[in-house]
């Protein structure tokens, strides 16, 4: 069962939109604390794993990472597609 509220994080799949290979994707940057995300930009965390992995990654992991992000400091729970609309604004309809 998903956390309601960044309280009742333990491990990265707690937290909504997380499954194991987002939670991968945490640890391919380096993060092993779900706490570490209320501090840490959607858009550079985004740009890391690209950099990292040398992939362009699909940019709703980017919408993941956003939903993610706000959750972790304090969000409702909020599906991650509802934010492409703000991505796209934020980068020019990418």
């Amino acid at each position: 069962m998903k956390a309601m509220h960044v309280s009742e994080v333990k491990k990265f799949t707690d937290i909504p939109n997380v499954g194991k290979a987002v939670a991968k994707n945490f640890a391919t940057l380096g993060i092993t604390d779900p706490q570490e995300l209320s501090r840490r930009d959607p858009f550079e965390l985004y740009s890391e794993l690209c950099r990292i992995t040398n992939t362009r990654h699909d940019p709703c992991l980017l919408d993941t990472f956003m939903a993610v992000v706000d959750f972790m400091n304090g969000a409702p729970p909020t599906p991650w597609f509802f934010y492409t609309k703000k991505r796209k604004k934020i980068l020019g309809g990418k």
